[in-house]
């Protein structure tokens, strides 16, 4: 997706233009065709049945927690990822930072209110609740107040720090569960965690976080009707931690299928669930979005030529679109045709497949609606 990316309009156009243009003039030398451009990509996904796919990230930090960079940062990074949507989170109970940063869980998102907008970007308001582990971590967004939440990590405070974000009508998800396996406890369904559950607490689930996919969570979404999240819980500079090198890579992050680019089309999108996660090559999801997302994605044209064979068999050929940038990876589950097929972003691929069939089944082995199984698709020959 790296070539397919287009310059800022206005004044940022404008101020690199006027940068590039400046003449050498006496003792000095501009070197400026040696400047970091400034480029946004423009990720190209089709609708959903109708709804708009909102490239969205809402775990991240700055120096207002753990993180290492000021919050303009993140939405530079964020503009120039071609995301729609982003939440800083910073942990309430982790603040490493506090002897050299005031420890303010508003003020992340104070400094950005005025500066997203202007970058035409969605910007929602979170905090991560850092519980010990057992239980864990949990983002609340769509929150309003930061301040009231519980900075005591006590063990007997725990349900009282998620129940305090659930009075502001936040949506919460719990973050990582399997990140420390080696702790009892950790990735498992504890009580406390079906308490949330039982009692509108706990809404989703993050199952791709960084590079690490969730699977066990995955499964907990699909059994409970959990929403699926992914997210980059950048702390470090993206291009730091992501080799953006390498075709296909990018941050990780949630796509929503919401009526509108707003706010509140996103929040509706959550509630219903109507989410797929998206790392790079992987997909998870579950199987109802990930199918749709796959069938306004890809599609198989009618046959555009018949080899016959000196025995009589016949094979026909067809082409095989993906009008989108998501990679999508098809190995053949039932029919005699090609038998695995790649289909790259914005890309169409030729595959052949015996004569006398009416159709042909894959699996989609990049994509997971189980922890277990993969989207199987079927394509009517025509």
């Amino acid at each position: 997706m790296n070539q397919k990316k287009f310059l800022l309009a206005g004044f940022l156009l404008l101020s690199v233009l006027a940068f590039g243009q400046r003449p050498n003039t006496d003792g000095m030398i501009y070197l400026d065709e040696n400047r970091r451009p400034l480029l946004r990509e423009n990720i190209i996904i089709p609708d959903v049945n109708g709804y708009k796919v909102l490239k969205c990230d809402f775990h991240m930090h700055t120096v207002f927690s753990d993180g290492l960079v000021w919050p303009t940062i993140r939405n530079q990074e964020v503009w120039e990822d071609g995301l729609d949507a982003f939440a800083i989170t910073d942990h309430i109970e982790y603040q490493p930072h506090k002897a050299d940063v005031n420890t303010d869980h508003n003020r992340a998102h104070e400094l950005l209110k005025n500066v997203a907008p202007k970058n035409n970007l969605i910007l929602v308001k979170g905090s991560e609740i850092t519980r010990n582990t057992p239980p864990g971590h949990f983002n609340a967004i769509f929150i309003k107040d930061s301040s009231p939440f519980i900075e005591d990590r006590k063990k007997e405070f725990d349900r009282d720090a998620l129940m305090k974000a659930a009075e502001q009508n936040a949506f919460i998800f719990w973050n990582h569960p399997g990140w420390q396996p080696n702790i009892e406890g950790s990735y498992e369904w504890l009580p406390l965690i079906d308490d949330l559950y039982k009692n509108n607490a706990l809404h989703g689930i993050e199952v791709i976080n960084g590079f690490g996919v969730h699977l066990k969570a995955l499964d907990w979404c699909v059994d409970k009707d959990l929403t699926v999240m992914g997210s980059s819980d950048i702390h470090n500079l993206i291009d730091h931690d992501y080799d953006r090198s390498k075709e296909y890579v990018h941050r990780t992050m949630t796509l929503v299928m919401a009526k509108d680019r707003t706010p509140e089309s996103i929040r509706e999108a959550l509630d219903e669930g109507r989410t797929v996660a998206w790392a790079s090559k992987i997909l998870a999801g579950k199987e109802e979005h990930v199918r749709n997302l796959f069938d306004a994605c890809v599609q198989l044209m009618p046959s555009h030529f018949t080899e016959k064979k000196d025995n009589g068999d016949t094979i026909n050929y067809y082409e095989i679109r993906n009008n989108s940038d998501l990679y999508f990876e098809l190995v053949l589950s039932e029919g005699n045709a090609t038998k695995q097929i790649i289909l790259y972003p914005r890309s169409f691929q030729i595959i052949s497949a015996a004569g006398g069939q009416s159709s042909l089944s894959y699996d989609v082995v990049s994509t997971y609606i189980r922890s277990n199984k993969h989207l199987n698709v079927s394509f009517p020959l025509k």
